[in-house]
């Protein structure tokens, strides 16, 4: 990104502190805590668009790529076994290993917010880690970490986009609530009585946001994996759970837990009797994640974009597709470029979001 770009992007950034926030009142001016954390988040989108030209003009290594893999990949993924991304990316490495005549290890390593996966990818610096990861994982971090541990520029190379996890709000089967509109009412009718959990990243974020907005005085549990958070919602230790279909469906169809809205603009096709939450009245709910891979910052494009190719090959055969939709995720694949380019929009939103409530402080503290 030039100098000029740049500056524009910064100077509109300005004016939007100071647009009219909710209700029409209009927002303050940015104080500089407030400056540094949107020069925070700026210098995440602009990492994003950083990525683009990388994916494409990056010279091609001929000696690399025609001999990968040479001994078993490795599939680092931040979140538990059952989640929607983990049942993706096993349900690819049977038929990927097929195709690369070598082993897929998959490794759950949940926890810290998707930092203990990130960590482990960037530590490994091995074209054979390989990450595969829901952008939920990494678009939050510019406004819940005090300081930003990664850089997507250096650290991230895009391979390829696969799915965006459509996700759900739920509540326990025992709240005497059968809409959206019916919670918000009993929250605000009985203050602290619920507890409310949102799977890591951008659903908790956007949990947040909610509650913020809607003025609920709800408490808001941590949860280290969100499969867990699925369970305690069945069991009633929790009330309320914003997180991706597939954790909750089980218990869905099971009775313990009642789906009241789902994420996206349209009713995905395996649910089509649940509203979406535009349906219902609250797009402040709508998230929007996408799951992909990334390799190490200096791994060739010939070979990232052979890796798309094999993935968007086994992510098209019908089996697969049906048990991914299945599953709760709407197939949407593509190459590096694709990739980049959604990453990009949902850090736009999310930078949004931010801006709009006043929250691109939130959580973080002058960088020293």
């Amino acid at each position: 990104m030039d100098c000029n770009s740049s500056r524009f992007s910064i100077e509109q950034s300005r004016k939007a502190g100071t647009a009219k926030g909710r209700g029409g009142k209009r927002m303050g001016r940015l104080g500089p805590r407030g400056r540094r954390a949107l020069v925070t988040v700026l210098g995440l989108t602009a990492s994003l668009v950083a990525l683009i030209p990388a994916a494409s003009a990056e010279p091609s290594a001929q000696s690399s790529a025609p001999s990968w893999p040479q001994r078993p990949v490795r599939f680092i993924l931040p979140f538990g076994a059952g989640t929607a991304t983990d049942v993706a990316a096993r349900l690819m490495s049977e038929k990927l290993s097929a195709r690369w005549g070598r082993p897929i290890v998959i490794e759950n390593r949940p926890g810290a917010d998707g930092l203990l996966a990130i960590n482990a990818f960037i530590s490994a610096n091995d074209d054979h880690a390989l990450l595969y990861a829901s952008t939920a994982s990494f678009m939050a971090h510019p406004y819940t970490l005090e300081k930003m541990p990664y850089n997507l520029d250096r650290d991230f190379a895009p391979i390829a986009r696969v799915t965006d996890t459509i996700l759900s709000v739920a509540v326990n089967s025992a709240v005497k609530a059968n809409t959206l509109k019916d919670f918000v009412a009993l929250a605000k009718a009985q203050p602290g009585k619920f507890n409310a959990a949102g799977a890591a990243g951008v659903p908790d974020f956007t949990l947040r946001y909610f509650l913020k907005v809607e003025n609920l005085d709800v408490t808001r549990v941590p949860y280290k994996d969100v499969v867990q958070a699925a369970t305690d919602l069945s069991a009633g230790q929790i009330q309320f759970l914003v997180s991706s279909y597939a954790v909750v469906r089980a218990a869905s169809e099971a009775g313990t837990v009642r789906v009241l809205a789902v994420g996206g603009r349209e009713r995905p096709s395996f649910a089509p009797n649940i509203p979406t939450v535009h349906e219902a009245g609250f797009p402040t709910l709508n998230v929007e994640t996408t799951a992909g891979f990334y390799g190490p910052r200096g791994m060739a494009r010939e070979l990232r974009e052979r890796i798309a190719k094999d993935v968007i090959a086994v992510v098209a055969e019908p089996e697969i597709t049906k048990r991914l939709v299945a599953t709760g995720q709407a197939v949407r694949t593509g190459g590096p470029e694709e990739l980049v380019q959604t990453l990009r929009q949902q850090a736009d939103q999310a930078a949004t979001v931010a801006k709009t409530l006043g929250l691109q402080a939130a959580g973080l503290k002058a960088d020293k």
